[in-house]
């Protein structure tokens, strides 16, 4: 058991250390969803979704992922398959994935990884206390989309009882 999360640790390091040598001069994705959910309304940039976030008072979802790791390959093969997760994601929140880091510290608390998931609130706070369950606070994996509808509904629930 110990192996497995070595191994998993291994893996999200070598996919975001693959994410850093990446060449800056990637062509746009055809559809701002990237495969992540074309029924959902993406927006382009952090900062897009920062002035939707304060209109909407909805939280802001970032996924950071890149296209040539399989650990987010995997994660978003089970994001798109999990019907409650996609109708969160669309009716609840303000969705944004990024194959490039935002610039924005606060969204890397515990590092550079990949496939990592941070919420954001209308307030602009970064909500470090909605985690996952490995080393890498942020990481999920393709098995953890009842923990990851969890933390939605705690994004969704917390802000409500913030406002």
């Amino acid at each position: 058991m110990m192996l497995r999360w070595v191994l998993f640790a291994l893996l999200v390091g070598i996919c975001a250390s693959v994410g850093e040598e990446k060449n800056k001069t990637a062509k746009p994705p055809a559809s701002l969803s990237r495969g992540w959910g074309d029924t959902i309304h993406w927006v382009e940039t952090y900062e897009d979704g920062l002035s939707k976030m304060e209109k909407s008072q909805k939280p802001l979802m970032v996924i950071h992922h890149q296209e040539d790791c399989p650990h987010s390959q995997a994660l978003k093969k089970a994001f798109v398959a999990d019907k409650t997760v996609q109708k969160m994601a669309r009716e609840g929140f303000i969705m944004l994935n990024v194959v490039e880091e935002t610039g924005d510290k606060n969204l890397a608390l515990d590092g550079y990884y990949v496939p990592r998931i941070v919420f954001v609130d209308p307030s602009k706070a970064v909500r470090n206390d909605i985690t996952g369950r490995y080393d890498h606070l942020f990481a999920y994996g393709p098995e953890d989309m009842g923990i990851l509808a969890d933390n939605m509904r705690k994004a969704k629930v917390l802000l409500k009882a913030e406002l």
